[in-house]
């Protein structure tokens, strides 16, 4: 893939599959870590008109914000604190339906009603998360937990890591 996204319909499975197979392309020659972390921010948000999307990466006692797409957001997330910094701590994908129910949720955005984080892992480390945020209740699912667990573990393999 060059840098032209092809987006195509069906059904939610299909389109994660045209996707994930067009960032593979993307970002097997590509080693710079923060390009290709930025045009995955990118093709999520472009693909599936997320609210936001983007990374944060660990350094030293905290999570960074990285590339994005979307509004302003948290500049620093602590290990164990709201939905990224859960994840980071669990070393698990946290998937909130309704982010006012998550117990000390931070609120980058008053907009953002649902949330799902992915930790990026090399071995048992995490040196980043993805963190994707709808303004719809309840918009992530299985076949979302599937697919974006697929792109972190697959696509930014540990080659990609810092």
């Amino acid at each position: 893939m060059s840098e032209q996204l092809i987006i195509v319909s069906g059904s939610k499975e299909d389109q994660y599959i045209s996707l994930l197979s067009q960032l593979k392309s993307l970002v097997e020659d590509e080693t710079d870590l923060i390009a290709n972390l930025a045009n995955v921010c990118a093709a999520l948000k472009e693909y599936f008109n997320f609210f936001w999307v983007g990374f944060y990466l660990v350094k030293k006692d905290s999570l960074v914000l990285g590339p994005f797409q979307g509004p302003l957001a948290c500049t620093r997330i602590k290990k164990g604190k709201g939905v990224c910094g859960t994840s980071w701590a669990e070393k698990k994908t946290m998937l909130v339906p309704d982010v006012d129910q998550f117990p000390g949720h931070i609120a980058c955005s008053s907009l953002s009603r649902s949330e799902i984080v992915i930790p990026l892992l090399h071995e048992d480390y995490v040196w980043g998360v993805l963190d994707i945020d709808s303004k719809e209740l309840n918009d992530f699912d299985e076949i979302d937990l599937y697919y974006l667990e697929e792109l972190c573990h697959t696509i930014l393999s540990k080659k990609h890591m810092p």
